[in-house]
C-alpha cells in the first residue's frame, strides 16, 4: 500500500491516536482519586480503553463518575467504526495485492524468457508457439483490457503480464528484462518502431532484439540501430506464396518446419547446444550426420559457431568440419526424434 493510501492511514491513525489520547487525560483526571475508582494511572485507562474497545469488557476496571462514564460510552460506540476501518483497509490491501499481482507490479522471476513489447493478434500467435515450445513470455502492455484477454489464454507460470507505458523504463525491470534471451518489439508501424528500439536500447543495451517489418527495405536501418533480428512478413509470406504455386509440396513442408511440432509425426527444425560433456564433441560432421539418421531418425542440416560473440552459421558443411563445445546443431525431426534426442543431448532446445 503505498502513495495516497498509505499517507490516508497514516492520518487516521494519527488523528486515532490524538483523539483518544485526550480522552484517557480527561477520564484520568475525573476518576483519580475518587471513591472506589480504579482509573489512577495511565496504565489502568489505557487497560481499560483497550478492553473496551475490543468489547471484550472484563469488568475489572469501570469509570465511576458521570463523565468517566459517558467517554466510556464513547469508546465502546467508537469500536464499530474502529473494526469497520480496519476491516476495510484490510480488504482495501488485500485488493490492492490482487490487482498488482494481475498488473504484474510485482515483477516475475522468468529468465531466459521472451519479452514481447505489445499485444496484437500477430503476437498472441507468436506467443502459442511458443508457449507449445514450453519457452516463457513475459508481455509488456499500456492496454488494460488485454491482461484479461491473456490471462484466459495462458497460466501465468507460462505467460507474464505487465502493464506499463513503453517507455517507463524503470518499470520494464518488472519483466525481468535484463536476463532475457530475446526482445521482441511488437508496435504498430515500422517508424514507431524504430523511434523505439533506438530509446530501449539507450537503458538495456546487451540484448537481442528482433522486429517484423511491414517494409523490408527498411531491414539494414534497423540493423544499424542495434536489431539483432529483422524479419519481413511480407517477403515472407509471399515467397510462401510463390512457392506454393508452383512447388505446393515444398511450401507445405517448409510451412510445417517453420511452426511448432504439436503432434509426434509432425516435423520441425530445431536447434541444440552441444555441451561439453555431449557425446559429438570433436565428432566429425558427417559422422553426426549418419549417426543421429541411424539412432533417432533425425536429419542434421546445418552448424553454428560462435566467434567472438559473433554466430556463423555452415549450411551443410562439407569437408572435415568438426563440431566443438558451445556450438549449435540445427536438426530435422518429428517428435519422437526429439524424444530420443532430448535423451541423448540431455538439454532442451534453443538458445
Amino acid at each position: 500500500m503505498k502513495g495516497p493510501n498509505y499517507r490516508r492511514v497514516l492520518i487516521s491513525f494519527l488523528i486515532f491516536c490524538c483523539v483518544y489520547g485526550g480522552l484517557l487525560v480527561i477520564l484520568l483526571r475525573l476518576e483519580t482519586g475518587q471513591p472506589h475508582s480504579k482509573l489512577n494511572n495511565w496504565f489502568d485507562a489505557l487497560w481499560y480503553l483497550v478492553e473496551t474497545l475490543t468489547t471484550v469488557g472484563y469488568g475489572d476496571a469501570l469509570p465511576v463518575t458521570y463523565w468517566g462514564r459517558m467517554i466510556g460510552f464513547v469508546f465502546l460506540l467508537s469500536s464499530f467504526g474502529i473494526y469497520g476501518f480496519i476491516i476495510g483497509q484490510i480488504a482495501n490491501f488485500m485488493s490492492t495485492v490482487k490487482e498488482h499481482r494481475e498488473l504484474g507490479l510485482n515483477g516475475t522471476s522468468f529468465k531466459n524468457h521472451v519479452v514481447i513489447i505489445g499485444w496484437n493478434d500477430f503476437g498472441q500467435s507468436v506467443i502459442s508457439h511458443l508457449v507449445a515450445a514450453g519457452k516463457q513470455v513475459a508481455v509488456v502492455t499500456k492496454d488494460r483490457g488485454h491482461i484479461d484477454m491473456i490471462r484466459e489464454y495462458y497460466s501465468m507460470d507460462q505467460v507474464f503480464t505487465l502493464f506499463s507505458d513503453y517507455n517507463n523504463f524503470d518499470l520494464l525491470e518488472k519483466s525481468n528484462i535484463r536476463t532475457a534471451s530475446i526482445v521482441f518489439v511488437n508496435l504498430n508501424d515500422d517508424t514507431e518502431k524504430l523511434v523505439y528500439i533506438i530509446n530501449i536500447k539507450k537503458h538495456f543495451e546487451n540484448l537481442n532484439y528482433v522486429v517484423t517489418l511491414d517494409n523490408g527495405n527498411l531491414k539494414s536501418t534497423f540493423m544499424h540501430a542495434g536489431v539483432t533480428y529483422t524479419i519481413s512478413k511480407n517477403e515472407i509470406s509471399s515467397k510462401l506464396l510463390a512457392s506454393y504455386i508452383y512447388e505446393p509440396d515444398v511450401a507445405f513442408f517448409s510451412e510445417e518446419l517453420i511452426a511448432y511440432a504439436h503432434e509426434e509425426n509432425e516435423y520441425d527444425m530445431k536447434q541444440f547446444l552441444v555441451k561439453p560433456d555431449n557425446m559429438y564433441v570433436n565428432t566429425p560432421y558427417d559422422k553426426a550426420f549418419f549417426d543421429l539418421k541411424r539412432d533417432c531418425n533425425v536429419v542434421l542440416i546445418g552448424l553454428v559457431k560462435i566467434s567472438n560473440g559473433h554466430r556463423k552459421l555452415l549450411k551443410n558443411p562439407e569437408g572435415n568440419v568438426k563440431i566443438e563445445a558451445g556450438d549449435y546443431l540445427l536438426m530435422m525431426m518429428d517428435g519422437k526424434g526429439l524424444s530420443k534426442l532430448g535423451k541423448l543431448f540431455h538439454i532442451e532446445e534453443g538458445i
